[in-house]
């Protein structure tokens, strides 16, 4: 699916690309993403290639709702309070490693036996979401090492050429990329 660059598109038409096994670029809370079918290996992969990130790392899930993710995760390998800490948090900008079922897909944990999630409040992960009809993986849109864009502006014309579309609309506006923390110890990952 990959062309000269990507078209311009919204949450509504996004949905379809991302059931056909598209990659694309979105606005997140704090940076521009680059997301797809959490449940497409294909588009993973690709998406993995487009990076330059190895599978061993692991992504970021974005979702709507938790439900989306439930047969992935498995809330109750998690003591009572650091559960309700979790779910306190949600929807908002905290990503969170959780204990992974056999199910959730293996390129998206990595080497890990957890899964990073996030259930979002931004306005256009939300659509999308909702129009996809699932999660999505979201990772900054650069190539492995180099800077996060903040703006659509920095966006790099080389990943951009490599993606099928670009989600209109604008970041949350957050300083920094939403940090990442255990859910079983609290511990940030990410600051």
């Amino acid at each position: 699916m990959a062309g000269t660059g990507p078209r311009r598109i919204d949450p509504a038409r996004a949905g379809v690309l991302l059931r056909q096994g598209g990659v694309l670029v979105y606005p997140t809370e704090a940076v521009w993403g680059i997301g797809c079918d959490p449940g497409h290996p294909g588009a993973v992969q690709r998406l993995l290639d487009i990076k330059q990130r190895p599978v061993a790392k692991g992504m970021i899930v974005v979702c709507d709702t938790l439900a989306r993710v439930a047969d992935w995760v498995d809330l109750d390998a998690l003591p009572a309070p650091r559960r309700e800490a979790v779910l306190a948090s949600w929807p908002g900008p905290n990503t969170w490693t959780l204990p992974a079922t056999a199910d959730a897909p293996r390129m998206l944990c990595g080497d890990h036996d957890t899964l990073a999630v996030r259930v979002s409040a931004h306005p256009v992960v939300r659509a999308l979401c909702a129009a996809f009809g699932g999660a999505l993986v979201s990772t900054s849109a650069n190539r492995a090492g180099e800077p996060p864009a903040f703006e659509e502006a920095a966006l790099d014309p080389r990943l951009l050429a490599d993606v099928d579309a670009l989600v209109e609309g604008r970041t949350g506006g957050l300083a920094a990329p939403t940090p990442i923390r255990d859910a079983r110890s609290g511990e940030i990952l990410r600051s």
